[in-house]
């Protein structure tokens, strides 16, 4: 994850650099967009392939992979001495981005109890937000190449790390290979919570027997039409693009050039490893925080400050650009951008994976975390590709405006389909999509329904 985050933050001290006298590559402005936004292209692809390769490979081969593919991307940008070779390091990035976003947090959600699930996702993009510090703060210092070569180390750390990380148990459970499945359980959770491994066990095997029955064709039909397949995935493309309009990318990409709209008179460069180390403090305290608050709330209650500061942000600089201040100070742009940063740290970053740890169904995790994931890569494309043109078009205050009106719209699907996570085991969550108990939002009671559920698998035919 914080070579993810050095990956992530990387574009925010490379478009700088390149736009110095003498730079080795030279680059247009709709060149710099594509550098900017050109890897949520290929993750879309990685969605798609790490489900395979979890789901018949295991985890720890896929984390071999997604490692092995992110430091041949850092190699391209390393020896790049043409924009092309730029543009294919940041793919390859991009590639490797895709397969480990729904990796992550599938793995971490299924090899964590339901006690700490919150705390280890969230660590995941404190670990992430590192990175983009890491990267800031010594690409302000030394030159873009140097900065990656010292990128590409955490590559290696996390390559030893696989080496010694246990199987995923529920990956073990669904190959029947049940013994290991036990013994990494143990290992990973202890004794204490073994109902909860029998009754995944359980659930697998009915799932086996019932999917044996069917066609391809007709499976996928079948597990497109469950509730708990296609509930969670609109869920998820609800909270990736609300993420992506939550101001995360564009300030880990355009963090300068914003500072400089909306702060024109402070040092940029300070301000922007500045507020990593504020988003990096404030990711430390979501940590515990996730542990304590429940989902729902703290979810409404983030994206409705962040869409707040966003919206006052715009009419700050409305009004500054329209002499409407009777009096202007550094103060005024600093609280609000700290208060988006609180926002995005807080819950608007972390809370997307953490959700996605939780949501997904057993048997289909990793199919609907990658097309959940899509919605992630496309939007954040939309909007790195687009946030110059919107910036020439509608300004600054426009740009935050509309970005503001996406989140408000993905609050109220959210409202609809997220029940409480906090406290449940994956498989309770599971069953609440089913329809087989009902999560009350409110007061997180799980009652059993009082209709009859609907079947869930097709009968076996005489």
């Amino acid at each position: 994850m914080i070579g993810y985050g050095c990956g992530f933050g990387f574009p925010g001290i490379l478009l700088p650099q390149l736009e110095l006298p003498g730079s080795l590559i030279n680059v247009s402005k709709n060149q710099e967009s594509w550098l900017a936004s050109v890897s949520s292209i290929p993750m879309v692809f990685g969605n798609f392939l790490v489900p395979v390769v979890m789901s018949r490979a295991g985890r720890k081969v896929a984390l071999y992979a997604v490692t092995l593919i992110l430091m041949l991307g850092w190699f391209f940008v390393i020896i790049a001495t043409s924009y092309e070779m730029l543009l294919l390091g940041m793919m390859i990035q991009g590639f490797s981005f895709g397969m480990f976003m729904p990796l992550r947090s599938v793995y971490i959600g299924e090899c964590s109890s339901p006690r700490y699930r919150g705390g280890f996702l969230t660590s995941s993009v404190l670990a992430q937000i590192f990175g983009i510090l890491f990267v800031h703060f010594t690409g302000s210092l030394i030159s873009y190449q140097l900065t990656a070569l010292c990128s590409i180390s955490f590559a290696l750390i996390s390559i030893i790390l696989t080496v010694y990380s246990p199987e995923s148990p529920s990956w073990l459970a669904t190959k029947g290979l049940y013994e290991r499945c036990k013994e990494n359980f143990i290992f990973l959770r202890g004794e204490d919570e073994m109902p909860e491994l029998e009754k995944m066990i359980e659930t697998v095997n009915l799932l086996e027997t019932q999917e044996s029955t069917r066609s391809t064709f007709r499976e996928m039909i079948a597990v497109v039409k469950k509730k708990e397949f296609f509930k969670p995935v609109l869920l998820l493309f609800a909270l990736y693009i609300m993420l992506s309009c939550g101001g995360a990318p564009v300030m880990g990409a355009y963090s300068v050039t914003i500072l400089e709209l909306l702060m024109p008179k402070a040092n940029a460069n300070f301000w922007m490893v500045a507020l990593d180390c504020q988003r990096l403090l404030f990711t430390g305290a979501a940590i515990f925080v996730v542990n304590k608050v429940k989902r729902r709330p703290m979810l409404f209650f983030i994206g409705s400050l962040c869409a707040g500061s966003q919206l006052l942000m715009g009419a700050y600089v409305f009004a500054k650009n329209n002499d409407y201040l009777p009096f202007d100070a550094l103060w005024i742009p600093g609280v609000l951008i700290s208060v988006q940063m609180l926002s995005i740290s807080m819950g608007m970053q972390p809370l997307p994976a953490v959700i996605a740890g939780e949501v997904c169904p057993l048997q289909h995790r990793s199919l609907a975390g990658g097309i959940g994931l899509t919605a992630l890569s496309v939007s954040a494309f939309i909007v790195l590709k687009t946030f110059p043109g919107l910036i020439s078009v509608v300004g600054l205050e426009g740009t935050l405006a509309v970005y503001a009106g996406v989140i408000a719209a993905c609050l109220a699907v959210a409202w609809v389909l997220l029940p409480e996570t906090s406290g449940r085991t994956l498989q309770q969550i599971e069953e609440h999509f089913r329809g087989t108990t009902l999560l009350n939002p409110e007061t997180d009671e799980e009652k059993p329904l009082t209709y009859a559920a609907q079947p869930v698998y097709f009968s076996i035919q005489k």
